[in-house]
């Protein structure tokens, strides 16, 4: 499995997959969430609606995935991921790396063979990117596989980017 970073929007990335750091609603909110809900249109929100009403009653909890079809978006999925809150004393990394190798899990299930992630938790739930990154990958590299051949990390801004870059080599084999 091949994994790249690259500053980006979300939202434009085709990829057969692309993760939304969503709330426990699922119900749309701010930063990535609100981005992807807003460009998705709105038959995401009612797709989320309908996987709370039948499947997530009290809400998606934190570290699991659940995919929906991303409707505008150029994805053909979004896989809705709930990052842990430092803020709210979620502190345990294993609940972050959670959301990436459970969205990956997810993403084998619906067959994608791309997924484009953005730094689940390093927004407004208090992870650094540092952390952030080094969840993101070490998730990665100790998934057991599936479908995926190419993981994406589209990240907003030149520190997010620095730290999945950071991250990505130091897991490099050394010549």
């Amino acid at each position: 499995m091949r994994a790249t970073t690259e500053l980006g929007d979300i939202t434009r990335v085709d990829a057969d997959a692309i993760v939304n750091a969503a709330n426990s609603t699922l119900l749309g909110g701010g930063g990535v969430d609100g981005a992807i809900h807003a460009a998705a249109g709105p038959r995401l929100l009612a797709a989320c609606r309908e996987v709370r009403r039948t499947t997530y009653p009290d809400g998606l909890p934190v570290g699991d995935a659940v995919a929906t079809p991303a409707f505008d978006l150029p994805a053909r999925w979004v896989i809705h991921t709930v990052g842990p809150n430092r803020h709210a004393g979620q502190t345990d990394p294993a609940l972050l790396a959670s959301c990436f190798t459970r969205s990956l899990d997810v993403a084998a299930d619906v067959g994608a063979r791309t997924i484009a992630f953005p730094a689940v938790g390093a927004g407004v739930y208090g992870w650094s990117p540092d952390d952030a990154a080094v969840s993101a990958v070490g998730a990665l590299r100790a998934w057991a596989g599936g479908s995926v051949e190419h993981v994406r990390f589209v990240l907003f801004n030149r520190s997010l980017l620095a730290a999945f870059d950071a991250a990505l080599a130091a897991l490099e084999p050394r010549a």
